[in-house]
């Protein structure tokens, strides 16, 4: 499909957001301990998507519905909500967000990985290619540009952390694209829609109860926390104006239009403005954290793009 002004803005806009929650993570955590952020972050989205996606859980049926599934999505909630940014918040207190978003590019090879493992999916050529381009970006990142030191490594906790989380990210999203039968676009709980007329859930009923459920595993996390930290929150304006941007923006905003935009443009060209990430979190780090980009992260961001346009080839004939 052609890209649009329309269509090209929004596919632009969850990346520019994305950015945007790594310097606000980044800018948060020394004021609240990371998995409490979390915990914060998607308590507010659930408010919120209590409002827009309440048909959900709105009637007997459908609170039965859901626990009729509860085991699927138990488990998308944990590695999406529950795992994916309490991750990514920890990997802030000591990483980078340039190092952070770059190393989030390794999904690609995550991609392989699990589907290989947990779904028998074969790898073709040009994915093993495309993945190899972009672990070698990440390996640029993790050895701060020289690979010739890199059997010496010594990793900073929060790219281990995030590359746990680019994992679970994976996870989550291969469990969206192959999940069990009873939640096949066409066989997911229906309700009642503002016409009268029955539907299957929409992105704001999905997110609600894949939130509901991660809300368990933030809330256990951050329990666990604080019982094993002695950190306090510092309540300030700051952190007030940072949870209601990650909550809108990252969370609501990012989520609508990266739905809306994949469905027009497709998977593969959307992939493509994914490694739009790291490039405005450079920029943003430049201008807010006074964090400049370093000339590996240029080579490193080279190398992340070329794997994705590799992998997003299409096969000649």
């Amino acid at each position: 499909m052609k890209l649009t002004p329309r269509l090209t803005l929004m596919l632009t806009v969850p990346p520019l957001l994305w950015a945007g929650n790594a310097i606000a993570g980044r800018l948060t955590v020394p004021l609240v301990p990371p998995l409490l952020l979390n915990l914060l972050r998607w308590a507010t989205v659930a408010i919120v998507l209590l409002v827009i996606g309440r048909r959900a859980i709105a009637t007997a049926q459908g609170r039965a519905d859901i626990r009729a599934r509860w085991r699927y999505l138990a488990l998308v909630g944990l590695l999406g909500v529950g795992a994916y940014n309490a991750l990514q918040y920890l990997a802030l207190t000591t990483s980078t967000p340039i190092n952070v978003t770059l190393i989030a590019s390794s999904m690609p090879l995550w991609m392989l990985l699990v589907g290989f493992v947990f779904f028998h999916e074969q790898p073709q050529a040009r994915q093993v290619v495309g993945a190899s381009l972009s672990l070698a970006g990440v390996a640029t990142v993790l050895s701060r540009g020289d690979w010739s030191k890199l059997a010496q490594i010594h990793f900073v906790q929060g790219d281990l952390f995030m590359l746990a989380a680019a994992a679970c990210w994976a996870g989550y999203s291969w469990l969206l694209v192959r999940p069990p039968a009873s939640m096949q676009p066409a066989n997911r709980p229906r309700v009642i829609g503002a016409d009268g007329q029955p539907r299957t859930w929409n992105w704001a009923e999905y997110l609600l109860v894949q939130t509901l459920f991660g809300l368990v595993w933030s809330a256990t996390s951050a329990g666990v926390e604080a019982t094993l930290t002695d950190r306090v929150p510092q309540w300030t304006p700051a952190v007030a104006v940072a949870l209601a941007y990650i909550t809108i923006g990252p969370s609501l905003l990012a989520y609508k239009f990266w739905g809306e935009a994949v469905a027009q443009a497709g998977p593969t060209t959307a992939g493509i403005f994914t490694n739009l990430t790291p490039l405005f979190a450079a920029l943003m780090s430049t201008a807010m954290l006074g964090d400049a980009p370093q000339a590996y992260h240029g080579a490193a961001f080279a190398l992340i793009v070329a794997g994705i346009a590799v992998s997003s080839l299409r096969r000649g004939g």
